[in-house]
């Protein structure tokens, strides 16, 4: 754990006895960290309140891996960001404005180290990390580097202000393309570069909702995580409601494997930190042409709805792709309501379970579920095999149906599933 120093008076110190080395202002961030290094004698860097970096002191030749990588990323990584998750010291980053001490972490190749959050009202706005290779920080040190969280702060509010204009900017033309307002493929690239990025070469939409309307406080830790979860490449984000809406652009040349596995890392991320259980995510087709900003949105959408209406057979699916019969319910629900179709044999299961207590149409639809492969049908049904069997062989009998006919199989599947949004 790491270790927090709570007040300074514990050390019998007060800090209006130390002169303050950061009352001369310097014009930019990096002369600040250069500044702040000379005083305290040790490398220093400066992120933001998710761990980019923003400023690192140059004239020191000691360093360790960790801060290495961070400063040829321009970001922390994120096997050290979890790390310092799961050992207390972010936590701990968020609840003080005090120094906290952070012992080495060799497998993430992170030495001694003493970390103070530096604050505005009750919000985080970055972080200092001082390395403690040559030397170990005194209590008059600790003191220094508190006042230097407070030099730091208007550069990063300065900051703030410019980066809050550029996100405005980002989110009118990002939903000028979610909306279908612009959807010529020359206007879309013509936006991306007055916003200084490149059109995309693969991209997909990606939706984060939340059972519960957004607080603000909801919304900074989901921007927390898209950004530090470094799986793909978040290149525009907005916030509706109780969603987040993430245009993202996969890092490797397996698209579909980054994607979910980026979304299975955010909500496991969401539950973890935050006791977030109730998101749902889902993405939608990934698509090369940016003209299909609209279209990809829309599918991801489906999914979400698709999740809603069929919780247990959704509940480990992200993406459009994978919905398979999902995808095409809605229509053939409309299509069975002005046909008047009547499934003879499901009326047949449905009239028996009824009658006799029974659940047979469940036991069929796992089974079809399980693609007809009995042991794990009979595992998620909790029965024995043999009385799997027996069942089977009773719905044949009493719906008169062939469950090795493919088509009378796949025709019972689809009106089971629409069968149930209608319960």
């Amino acid at each position: 754990m790491p270790t927090t120093y709570e007040s300074y008076e514990k050390v019998g110190i007060c800090m209006t006895n130390l002169s303050d080395p950061f009352k001369y202002s310097f014009d930019r961030l990096e002369d600040v960290a250069d500044h702040i290094s000379e005083v305290l004698q040790c490398p220093i860097t400066i992120e933001d309140v998710n761990h980019k970096l923003l400023a690192y002191s140059t004239h020191s030749d000691c360093t360790d891996p960790a801060r290495t990588s961070t400063i040829i990323g321009r970001r922390v990584p994120e096997k050290v960001i979890n790390k310092l998750w799961k050992d207390g010291t972010i936590p701990a980053l968020h609840k003080t404005d005090q120094p906290i001490r952070v012992k080495e972490i060799d497998e993430v190749g992170l030495s001694n180290r003493v970390a103070i959050s530096i604050w505005k009202n009750n919000q985080v706005l970055g972080f200092i990390w001082a390395l403690e290779i040559q030397k170990t920080l005194s209590d008059d040190d600790l003191l220094t580097l508190q006042m230097a969280a407070k030099a730091v702060r208007n550069k990063l509010l300065n900051l703030q202000i410019r980066k809050t204009k550029n996100e405005e900017r980002s989110q009118e033309f990002f939903w000028k393309m979610l909306t279908g307002h612009i959807h010529e493929e020359s206007e879309m690239a013509e936006g991306f570069h007055k916003l200084g990025m490149a059109v995309p070469p693969v991209f997909s939409v990606m939706i984060i909702r939340l059972q519960s309307e957004m607080t603000e406080k909801k919304e900074r830790q989901l921007q927390y995580l898209q950004e530090t979860t470094q799986q793909v490449h978040v290149l525009l984000a907005t916030a509706d409601y109780n969603e987040l809406i993430i245009l993202t652009a996969p890092k490797n040349d397996q698209p579909f494997k980054d994607l979910k596995q980026f979304a299975f890392r955010i909500q496991k991320q969401l539950t973890d930190r935050y006791k977030l259980e109730d998101a749902s995510i889902a993405f939608g087709g990934i698509y090369e042409s940016i003209s299909n900003v609209y279209r990809s949105y829309q599918e991801a959408l489906a999914v979400l709805k698709a999740k809603e209406r069929f919780v247990r057979e959704t509940k480990h699916l992200f993406s459009f792709s994978e919905l398979g019969i999902y995808q095409y319910l809605d229509v053939l629900d409309e299509k069975r309501k002005h046909t008047g179709y009547f499934n003879y044999s499901l009326a047949k299961l449905e009239q028996y379970d009824q009658e006799h207590q029974s659940n047979l149409v469940e036991t069929l639809e796992r089974f079809i579920d399980a693609d007809s492969n009995v042991n794990t049908a009979a595992k998620a049904l909790n029965i024995h095999v043999n009385t799997l069997n027996y069942r089977l062989k009773r719905i044949s009998q009493i719906a008169e149906f062939d469950l090795k006919n493919i088509n009378e199989k796949f025709t019972m599947y689809l009106d089971i599933k629409l069968r149930n949004t209608h319960l």
